[in-house]
């Protein structure tokens, strides 16, 4: 899969890790970040950055805010998903209000799809 990345990301990415939201932080530090199977944040999969990723799974785990929800950000998710299914990786989205509202809820439903 590296031979796909593009290297320009990689410092955004590395930003994006350490200025992770809120939402994002609580599943990493929470959640996913014990799990048995390995998920890198922020990871340069392409064209792209996924919140999370886990190789062995090929699962995307995105967390979306309130621009996700508009035409534009609509648009732009489906050719996102479209990238990834076409490299054989699920992609599973749940919104920031998900994590929110109904945490274990998010994590049963990830435990399930791994």
């Amino acid at each position: 899969m590296n031979k796909t990345n593009n290297p320009k990301l990689k410092p955004f990415a590395q930003k994006l890790r350490k200025e992770m939201t809120k939402e994002e932080r609580h599943l990493w530090y929470d959640f996913l970040k014990d799990l048995p199977v390995t998920f890198n944040r922020q990871k340069v999969i392409g064209h792209y950055i996924a919140d999370f990723y886990c190789a062995s799974s090929k699962l995307i785990i995105e967390l979306d805010g309130s621009q996700h929800y508009e035409d534009k950000g609509k648009k732009s998710d489906k050719k996102r998903d479209e990238y990834f299914a076409a490299l054989g990786i699920s992609v599973l989205r749940y919104s920031n209000e998900d994590i929110k509202n109904n945490f274990d809820g998010v994590c049963e439903d990830i435990l399930r799809r791994l």
